[in-house]
């Protein structure tokens, strides 16, 4: 009867169809302050209101959104990750989690992160033996490279993050240039997607301007120009380089009459260093901000700097653009594919530091740029809906149920398809009753 329901195109006595699919996400980061977690939040709101089978499984100490699509579970273990105090490593408790496994029965796993809970989904994915889709959100070989310095740490972390990501059908890259990365950690580009992109634009709006938001914050002039600058603050994210040509750009609008200030949001092991290298610059360091207070940040702000050369996307810049804020990005990662040269802000090399020095001072002492810049950000970034990148983002998960489903109609020793022969290598090992 299977066999014949299989033949018939359906699934478990289910029509093979995307609203009919059944999709959990693992995920180690969910109520982390950061884009990654923004992402997870919106495409999960977006299964919700579309009326999709999509449960999001997480173990965190930290507050996440309640929601009867979101399940946290308490962690068995959790502790501060070294070196990142506002970061938890979490386990999660092993029995509790599958037993919601079993009892809603995903069709694909998607696994966000090579952590404790994104490794139980990989575990479940190969005992229910379903297709395991994930998304390489975070260049970590990178990180490690860059905070430690050390050859040996960055190779285990980089054959680590291989021998995690290889058996998965689909694996979703932020950017055309992390394939790239991707290929040298030794994947096959075959099993790659470049997930589309995108934010909730209605959050990230020129329209949030306001100005008096400034008040709440002691030592902020309302009057300045602001240079914005949000994410982790930390030494992978190339601040440094930012810490060390600010005061010459303050200086220089100061010289024509103008005074800037650098907003920092976020948190992180660099900041104690940058807050007390630039604090008598007229830097201000504002740790986490959420909500709407976050999209007026965004909004009344002039402009927003972002020299990171290992993120994969990068979804503050996008939120910057949306908000109607041009913005500076490197020339290696994510960013870099998100903004259009001249129109929407600029690309610069990463270690050209004369080069961000002399571009931020100029567009901060041009407002007739910096203004047109911001219009055209805004308008460019209406490409990038959280909807388009939601359905995107299905419809690669039921690509892969689809072929699944297919393979198991044809049995186990059926000659591969076109489209299985290119993938196979990269499928977990699947047990079948």
């Amino acid at each position: 009867m299977q066999q014949l329901e299989r033949e018939a195109g359906l699934s478990g006595g289910r029509s093979l169809t995307p609203e009919s699919m059944r999709l959990m996400l693992f995920t180690d980061t969910l109520g982390d302050v950061n884009g990654v977690s923004r992402f997870i939040q919106n495409v999960g709101e977006q299964g919700h209101l579309a009326g999709r089978d999509f449960q999001i499984v997480t173990s965190t100490r930290l507050p996440v959104p309640e929601a009867p699509h979101i399940t946290n579970h308490k962690p068995a273990f959790a502790m501060s990750m070294p070196g990142y105090a506002n970061l938890d490593v979490a386990i999660p408790p092993p029995l509790r989690m599958w037993r919601d496994v079993k009892k809603f029965r995903p069709d694909v796993i998607h696994i966000s992160t090579p952590g404790p809970v994104g490794f139980a989904g990989w575990l479940a994915a190969k005992r229910l033996g379903v297709p395991v889709c994930g998304v390489y959100h975070t260049d970590f070989p990178a990180y490690i490279d860059h905070l430690f310095d050390d050859a040996v740490y960055t190779k285990v972390c980089s054959d680590f993050m291989k021998f995690f990501y290889a058996p998965f059908d689909r694996i979703f890259s932020r950017s055309e240039d992390y394939m790239e990365s991707l290929e040298r950690l030794g994947l096959e580009r075959r099993a790659m997607v470049r997930l589309a992109p995108g934010i909730a634009l209605d959050t990230f709006q020129p329209e949030f301007k306001d100005d008096s938001l400034w008040d709440r914050f002691d030592g902020v002039s309302p009057t300045s120009l602001k240079v914005l600058s949000i994410g982790r603050v930390s030494v992978e994210k190339n601040l440094p380089m930012l810490t060390r040509i600010w005061p010459e750009i303050r200086r220089r609008c100061a010289e024509a009459g103008k005074e800037a200030e650098l907003i920092v949001v976020g948190d992180g092991p660099y900041r104690e260093r940058m807050e007390a290298e630039l604090g008598p610059h007229g830097a201000h360091f504002l740790g986490f901000r959420h909500g709407d207070e976050l999209s007026t940040i965004y909004a009344s702000s002039d402009l927003f700097v972002f020299p990171s050369l290992t993120d994969t996307l990068g979804q503050v810049v996008l939120e910057s653009q949306s908000s109607g804020v041009p913005v500076i990005v490197s020339d290696r990662g994510g960013p870099k594919e998100v903004v259009d040269h001249e129109i929407t802000g600029l690309i610069l090399s990463g270690e050209n530091a004369g080069a961000w020095q002399a571009s931020i001072a100029e567009l901060l002492l041009d407002d007739e740029r910096r203004e047109q810049m911001g219009r055209s950000a805004h308008t460019r970034a209406a490409r990038y809906s959280i909807r388009a990148s939601f359905d995107h983002f299905w419809q690669v998960h039921f690509d892969a149920w689809a072929v699944d489903t297919e393979r198991g109609a044809r049995g186990p020793h059926a000659a591969p398809t076109h489209h299985e022969a290119s993938s196979a290598r990269h499928s977990p090992t699947r047990t079948r009753a």
